[in-house]
């Protein structure tokens, strides 16, 4: 039998933890997550970007102007891109939690534009993809979420998308692995 990989962030403890890094995780575990999930253990390595990131992770989770279930969208959407495996177990409860439909998700989980979307959604849909597929949007793609979301929408778009790059980037780095029972996004081939 082979010998388990040691983990690449082991995981931290509050006897293990300097001052800085329990007043950080004292914020992240006091605040709506009400734990240190995710891309937090890795992030403590530097406690002052840890609380920082944690605070634009509030917002953009919990008080974006996006409607919660174009929000999660867009996460899924990033998940996606990164093949971020455990954002996309964490946040597909969270996207079907708040109504965006199983169908939608699951295209996307395969890779292909999901079928069936609204009107939001396809805004979302392809504000999302083309910005991170060609870095930028067109100014047609611009004009179109402008108009349906503000100019408040359009920042909080491409802040949740950015936020989760970092976050699916941690995560993959750190190698956190979903629970047995989840179901692993599936490998695309690469473009």
């Amino acid at each position: 039998m082979a010998t388990p990989k040691k983990p690449r962030f082991p995981e931290l403890t509050p006897g293990t933890m300097s001052a800085e890094q329990r007043a950080a995780a004292e914020g992240i575990i006091k605040g709506p997550r009400g734990g240190l999930r995710g891309p937090f253990n890795a992030w403590l390595r530097s406690p002052v970007f840890a609380d920082r990131m944690q605070r634009v992770g509030e917002y953009l989770r919990f008080n974006s102007s996006i409607p919660a279930d174009l929000n999660e969208f867009a996460i899924l959407i990033t998940a996606r891109v990164w093949t971020s495996q455990y954002e996309w177990y964490a946040h597909h409860a969270m996207a079907m939690k708040a109504g965006l439909p199983p169908a939608i998700a699951a295209d996307l989980a395969e890779g292909r534009r999901p079928a069936g979307m609204t009107e939001d959604q396809r805004i979302v849909y392809e504000f999302c993809t083309e910005l991170h597929r060609d870095h930028g949007v067109s100014d047609a793609t611009f004009a179109t979420t402008a108009a349906r979301f503000g100019e408040q929408g359009v920042v909080d778009l491409i802040a949740v998308s950015g936020y989760y790059v970092a976050v699916s980037m941690t995560l993959n780095v750190a190698e956190v692995k979903i629970p047995p029972e989840a179901t692993p996004l599936p490998i695309l081939p690469k473009a």
